[in-house]
């Protein structure tokens, strides 16, 4: 995401009120960036992330331009991609011993009770209805029928945020020309409003 902030203007600001001035970039750009984005009537596809897939390798495959990652970033509103964006094997593993002490020991501990309140469908045309659940306490859980109900370990919770992390918008090729040179229009008036 460096190349976001690339050409960016900056501002003086104290950071701490104890009058030490620092030069920091101008990061409320993003969102008149996040904003323009969302008022073109642009099309979004969604992309399912192959494992170990960074946002600029998907940049260069989808714009032929690597340095775009921050767009890949911004389409899908996200500002830390270490937490935010999905982790490959590798990383998920080291991420899971860390926090939980080991795979094992995560996949022994509850993280909390579901309860099914709509199980699975396929309609007559082929739609394809998700399963619905909800959280629950121990005691609900203990009353609810065991076809209904489900124990979610640490491990388990974690792997499905990192999975529904690796799915994904990608912006149509045919409007990134048209958002890169708003882009640089607004970084060019940021500029002189900088002075």
């Amino acid at each position: 995401m460096s190349f976001m902030f690339h050409n960016w203007p900056t501002v003086n600001y104290d950071l701490k009120k104890n009058n030490n001035i620092g030069v920091f970039t101008n990061i409320t750009l993003r969102f008149k960036i996040k904003e323009i984005l969302n008022s073109k009537s642009a099309v979004i596809y969604e992309y399912n992330v192959v494992n170990g897939e960074r946002p600029d390798i998907i940049a260069h495959k989808y714009y032929d331009d690597a340095t775009l990652d921050w767009l890949i970033l911004l389409t899908n509103n996200i500002i830390d991609p270490q937490f935010e964006y999905q982790l490959d094997d590798r990383s998920f593993d080291t991420y899971i011993i860390k926090k939980y002490g080991s795979v094992e020991k995560a996949m022994q501990t509850v993280h909390h009770y579901e309860k099914v309140l709509r199980e699975n469908q396929v309609l007559f045309d082929g739609t394809i209805i998700p399963e619905k659940r909800v959280y629950i306490d121990k005691e609900t859980f203990d009353t609810t029928i065991s076809s209904l109900r489900r124990t979610v370990d640490s491990y388990t919770y974690e792997l499905e945020l990192n999975q529904e992390r690796g799915i994904i918008k990608i912006l149509d090729k045919r409007y990134v020309n048209d958002l890169l040179a708003e882009y640089k229009n607004l970084i060019r008036q940021a500029k002189l409003a900088a002075g």
